[in-house]
């Protein structure tokens, strides 16, 4: 649980405000049970037996670690069927984010009914908001296509997934602390659906049941405390077509656009591949013909720098709020594309391929590898089958 250890680094700069008790009423036994996925993980055995208390206190308090408030307490009790937390060691005005994210999860689950019942909801899915990352002390926003089930089930974590893992290796590459990624990962999903990994296809055609959703979510959290925007990346093709129909702006893969969630807010948007789209473009089984192994490692160096200029971008805009979006987005494309392109091709090759440190640097050093990354700039090369929806 690398992501929920080491957040003392607020804890200096975080200890004069972080004293205070918040108390807020979450709503009823009914209301809370909805909006937790409770149970969450429960098939005749659950395999973590907790009450709705214990697991409400359970998401908070990954909140609150997130936040930098290590020495925070989530206490969550039940009177007459409303229940009501109690988080001391944080700062007045702590549980307004936290209420408007189970308010706009009221509006998801309005949608997810409507979805059902118009016998669309499949039955192994789950109504899973964002919960358990950090409510104030965000630096960037992550939209993202849906949750997968395991999230929810095994891990109890939304921040826990092959995704989001991968994202957060990314970030620590470009100068984030592995323990201050999270505020880095305020994820907002289209679908807030935690399916399986592979339900990307069947989510298609849902969105629309989401919008009250999707726009309250963005607008609630794409902006700090102090009212700044906060930097997005819209990851993969849904997400980014989501972007689209929704503010008529096109972001491709390292593609810049504005948007403006509500008067007077402007929210620079950079478009990603999906986190997960590297294994799909380096796997040798996407392509045909003799040379699928070398087409596979091309199209997955060509994903690698995509991907670490996108991370570079998310950093470098969330660490100092204010900067030129386009500046930074072409600082980060010469960083990694150009002259870092050998440490490009490495970390390809030890968290794609699963080299080793050596291994790698020898395999980058070889004629027909250098070739490939003199076009690392260039569009990865096309795949035989199609993409899947990411």
């Amino acid at each position: 649980m690398l992501k929920l250890t080491g957040l003392a680094f607020a804890a200096l700069t975080l200890s004069a405000t972080a004293h205070a008790d918040v108390d807020l009423k979450l709503g009823s036994t009914e209301r809370v049970t909805r909006l937790f996925a409770y149970p969450n993980n429960c098939n005749v055995i659950c395999f973590r037996p907790w009450t709705l208390e214990q697991t409400v206190e359970h998401y908070l308090t990954q909140s609150v670690q997130r936040d930098g408030y290590s020495a925070a307490k989530v206490r969550v009790k039940t009177d007459n069927h409303q229940l009501y937390a109690d988080i001391s060691g944080v700062p007045k005005g702590y549980e307004k984010p936290l209420a408007a994210l189970l308010d706009a999860g009221d509006l998801a689950y309005t949608g997810a009914k409507k979805l059902n019942a118009d016998s669309k909801w499949a039955y192994n899915w789950y109504l899973f908001l964002p919960l358990g990352m950090a409510l104030e002390n965000r630096k960037s926003v992550e939209l993202l296509h849906f949750p997968p089930d395991y999230s929810l089930t095994q891990a109890q974590d939304y921040l826990r997934s092959a995704t989001t893992d991968r994202w957060a290796t990314l970030l620590t590459d470009n100068g984030i602390p592995a323990e201050q990624t999270p505020g880095y990962q305020t994820i907002i999903d289209i679908a807030p659906i935690a399916a399986p990994a592979s339900a990307g296809k069947d989510l298609e055609g849902v969105y629309g049941y989401f919008k009250d959703y999707q726009t309250t979510m963005v607008k609630e959290v794409s902006q700090n405390t102090k009212g700044a925007a906060l930097p997005m990346v819209a990851f993969g093709a849904p997400v980014r077509y989501w972007i689209k129909q929704q503010y008529g702006v096109t972001v491709d893969v390292l593609g810049l656009a504005t948007i403006s969630p509500k008067t007077g807010l402007n929210v620079p948007v950079l478009g990603s591949n999906h986190p997960s789209y590297i294994w799909y473009a380096a796997n040798p089984d996407s392509y045909t013909g003799d040379d699928a192994q070398a087409t596979a490692d091309a199209a997955g160096l060509t994903v690698m720098g995509q991907d670490l200029s996108a991370a570079c971008w998310q950093a470098g805009m969330g660490s100092k709020p204010g900067s030129d979006p386009a500046a930074q987005l072409k600082s980060c494309t010469q960083t990694w594309q150009v002259t870092q392109k050998e440490k490009t091709c490495e970390l390809f090759y030890t968290s794609i391929r699963n080299l080793t440190p050596e291994q790698a640097a020898a395999k980058c050093a070889t004629t027909p590898i250098k070739a490939q990354l003199q076009q690392l700039k260039a569009p990865a090369p096309a795949t035989a089958i199609p993409a899947p929806a990411l």
